[in-house]
């Protein structure tokens, strides 16, 4: 069974299931799917506002055997992604297994040797009952918003009106008026730049500061495309913090001054990753004055103010039972709960992945499948706690021990973690000697989801072909005017390839000598 078959990551785990030969029940509140990615006037279930665009560009989070159209822009106005995901629904016939709302999950009376499920839905207005083999939770990670107002002296006594960003849907209402938006992600810049067309004034207001990217990169490439590849991890692991920090900072600067724009963290590159943001134009908002930088606030008086501090995902159709989920809500690997008795239940996509959701919770539901069916065995409850206690700690140094943060993964690491579960990491020393075109692509290219399907469970007979041509499908939608002349730009100069593959093979080389 999948609850949450509307939002991305339940839609990909019908497919594995159906590919596996399971029979998936699909649950879905809504009456489409989407999730977060369909707007809604509503205010009761949460959605994007209507002008917001994606910060992963389409080759990075298109499923991993279902490539956006061409001619798709890089990133995606929300409409797009939903043109996307029902041409997916369609092209694998998905509607007919998603059904209705899940009032409750438990344990069926003989869980410890069967592992199943007892499930209570509502259909038509009346309750109706089932028992299932499994479980996987893909209800979503953004489910309640989060305003921790009593941080705010006065809040109470605040004249002015005073919203969470997950309420706010277009500026039409807050023409002429002074705005204050607390906060300083990716949802907070988009607000403030939006409302800075209608505002009298708009203040962006930031506690801690951000480093801030650009979703255009080196050549006018996506960033994400540049930057995810497992070169870039690899060099992450061999080269010192101090110079990953000199280098991401010194590039981040070079376009605007952080400390000049009132912007500057508190903390360095590295060791704070979580506070980056994009604001591709807030700059150019700031030096004119529309927007302007503000410290935390300390005290309300009459403006109005917009939240963005996040939100808390619950499970609130899951039984009570520290075995299920404990306090901390710990999973193995983001994925499953450890002191089940039977590994029947399993969290897809209730994690922040550093780069695209699809691609992750695509391998999460697949790595599930698998742990079902008996194919893969997990470790033992104390191996599986050691690793929750051991990512924990690590998490916490990494990401100045925030709360909101702890279940962030870095995208390349965590993809190959998991994949490695199944058997569908890529090998590269094995390609280099009988695909080195290919593997070169794999080594220097964006790290995108076909990887993943060149063998094991999910292998996608195109997968090769995508990947050796998702290059031109990121330059195929700017070719609006083409010149004659017009070459492709080269995101990797031919030397610095040449010292990549050497360098390559000596790491394998290495490896090998070692093991």
């Amino acid at each position: 069974m999948v609850v949450g078959a509307g939002v991305i990551s339940g839609l990909g785990a019908i497919k594995i299931c159906l590919e596996e030969g399971l029979e998936p029940f699909c649950f879905e509140e809504s009456n489409d799917i989407g999730g977060l990615w369909r707007y809604e006037v509503s205010l009761n279930m949460p959605s994007v506002y209507k002008s917001v665009i994606s910060n992963t560009s389409k080759e990075m989070m298109a499923y991993s055997d279902y490539p956006f159209p061409d001619h798709f822009p890089n990133y995606l106005h929300n409409s797009k992604i939903m043109e996307y995901l029902h041409m997916y629904v369609k092209h694998f016939h998905h509607l007919k297994h998603i059904r209705f709302l899940v009032c409750s999950v438990r344990k069926h009376s003989d869980f410890s040797f069967t592992g199943q499920w007892d499930v209570v839905v509502q259909a038509e207005g009346k309750q109706e009952s089932y028992v299932f083999d499994g479980i996987m939770v893909c209800s979503g990670l953004f489910t309640n918003p989060f305003m921790p107002l009593q941080k705010f002296p006065g809040i109470m006594r605040f004249k002015g009106q005073y919203i969470h960003s997950w309420e706010y849907k277009s500026p039409e209402k807050f023409q002429g008026k002074k705005i204050i938006v607390i906060g300083i992600g990716n949802s907070a810049i988009d607000l403030a730049i939006e409302l800075s067309h209608v505002a009298a004034q708009v203040f962006l207001s930031t506690r801690s500061g951000a480093w801030i990217w650009n979703r255009v990169w080196d050549s006018g490439m996506p960033m994400d495309t540049v930057l995810f590849t497992r070169f870039n991890s690899l060099v992450k692991k061999i080269f010192p913090e101090f110079l990953i920090n000199r280098w991401a900072e010194n590039k981040l600067n070079s376009r605007f001054n952080h400390d000049i724009y009132g912007l500057l963290p508190q903390h360095r590159y590295v060791l704070g990753f979580l506070k980056t943001s994009f604001g591709d134009d807030l700059p150019n908002y700031i030096i004119t004055g529309r927007v302007r930088m503000k410290p935390n606030v300390t005290k309300f008086t009459e403006t109005s103010a917009i939240f963005e501090d996040g939100y808390t995902c619950s499970f609130p159709f899951l039984e009570n039972n520290s075995t299920v989920l404990d306090i901390q809500r710990s999973m193995y690997k983001f994925v499953f709960p450890p002191e089940l008795e039977k590994p029947t239940l399993a969290f897809i996509g209730i994690l922040q992945p550093v780069g695209a959701t699809i691609p992750t919770s695509e391998l999460q539901s697949q790595w599930a499948v698998c742990v079902f069916k008996g194919l893969n065995k997990l470790p033992s409850v104390s191996g599986m706690l050691a690793d929750i206690r051991k990512k924990r700690t690590k998490l916490e140094k990494q990401y100045l021990n925030s709360p909101r943060d702890a279940r962030r993964v870095q995208y390349v690491d965590y993809m190959d973690e998991i994949a490695s579960e199944i058997a569908v990491k890529p090998n590269l020393f094995s390609l280099f000697l009988w695909d080195p075109k290919l593997a070169l692509e794999l080594f220097l290219g964006p790290c995108t989801s076909y990887q993943y399907c060149l063998q094991g469970p999910g292998k996608w007979a195109g997968a090769r072909e995508a990947i050796l041509t998702q290059r031109e499908w990121i330059i195929n939608p700017l070719r609006t005017r083409t010149l004659i002349c017009a070459q492709a730009p080269c995101c990797v100069p031919l030397w610095l390839k040449s010292i990549c593959v050497a360098l390559l093979l000596f790491v394998l080389t290495f490896i090998i000598i070692k093991g």
